[in-house]
């Protein structure tokens, strides 16, 4: 996903699509662990969405604790 349309999910969609992917990373680091995975960039795409993620939650925790002060 593009970083436009992560910003339209709410909080919980996201927090939910973060899941998925720590599951999903688990899963492609098992693969590779037993030789089964086809694609090796699919882990570094996994992590990179991870990131993205977790850096849009944390711009707008801090947005919201900015608004209070």
């Amino acid at each position: 996903m593009k970083k436009e349309e992560l910003k339209s999910l709410s909080n919980d969609d996201l927090r939910k699509r973060l899941n998925d992917l720590q599951a999903e990373l688990f899963n492609l680091r098992f693969s590779l662990a037993t030789g089964n995975l086809p694609n090796n960039s699919s882990i570094k795409n996994a992590k990179k969405e991870i990131a993205r993620i977790k850096t849009l939650i944390r711009e707008r925790e801090l947005k919201a604790t900015e608004a209070r002060a």
